[in-house]
This record gives structure tokens, sequence and C-alpha cells, in this order.
């Protein structure tokens, strides 16, 4: 998959940790499907000005431009979150967590089960995005080692919140 959505190199691509990796996928996914929805539109439009006779019109230079804002709009959002989503998925340092550096939250076996629980649900939490949350939630192998039975609820629990 080719990422335009925003500029990385290969070396920077490699050093992304699994969850980076699948929100830079689905951001870029997302900014596909935006794309494939503006040219659609503006096929139907260009049919229909054809049809009413209005060929060398203005009007479809006017509706691409209104289009392309739109679809710059809504990809300016896109960047946003994808870039706060890979800040806050960062690798804690040594010091914060137990050696786990691929977790986006704090990784502390010594923490009660109820805590770890809490921990890794508001992280899970702050991602905005129910589709994303999820498969970046069934992709984390640190929560399934770090919750132990306690991954099958927060599972149940962040299922509840993309309905």
């Amino acid at each position: 998959m080719e990422f335009d959505i925003i500029q990385k190199t290969e070396e920077e691509l490699k050093k992304l940790t699994t969850v980076q990796m699948q929100l830079l996928r689905t951001a870029q996914k997302e900014k596909n499907q935006l794309r494939h929805k503006l040219e659609q539109e503006m096929e139907l439009f260009e049919q229909l000005v054809y049809t009413d006779g209005m060929k060398a019109s203005s009007l479809i230079a006017q509706k691409r431009a209104e289009l392309e804002k739109e679809f710059n709009y809504e990809l300016e959002i896109l960047v946003e979150q994808l870039n706060y989503n890979l800040t806050i998925s960062e690798p804690l340092p040594p010091e914060k967590g137990d050696g786990d550096e691929n977790a986006g939250y704090i990784v502390d076996y010594s923490l009660p089960y109820v805590d770890r629980y809490k921990i890794v649900r508001d992280y899970y939490l702050s991602i905005p995005n129910s589709a994303e949350r999820m498969a970046l939630y069934s992709a984390d192998e640190t929560a399934k080692r770090y919750l132990g039975t306690y991954y099958a609820t927060l599972y149940d629990v962040l299922y509840s919140y993309s309905k």
C-alpha cells in the first residue's frame, strides 16, 4: 500500500510499531475512499451537465473546485487525527514501561488488573474512529498478555462503544 496521506521515508515507516502502522493504514484507506467519493460525485455531475446540453458551461470547473475544497478540508482533519494518534501511540520511555515499547500505554505488571484495565481502556477510547479502535485492539498482543482474562471483557466494552 502506498502511503501518501503524510510524508514518511522508508526508514521512518520501518520504525513504526504495529499499532502505528495500523493507524496509518486506516487513515490512508479513509483518504482513498474520500478521493473515490469525490471522483464519483464529479463524474455524476459531469453527466448531468452534459445531458442538459451545457457542455461549454463553467459549472464543471466550479463543482470540481467545490469538491476539492471539501476533500482538502476532510483530509486536513484526517491528517490531524492521524498525527495525534501516532503521537499518543508512540512507545513509552523504558522507565515508564516494563520493557514493552510497542504499547502506547503504560505497561506496569506491578499494577492490579483493574488499574491495568482502566489504563488500556482509556488509551483505546481516546481513538475516535471505532473501526480503527477495534482493529488496533484486536491486533494488540501486549494487551492480551497484560490484561489476561480482562482482555475479553475490555473487547466487549470497546465493541459496545462501536455500535
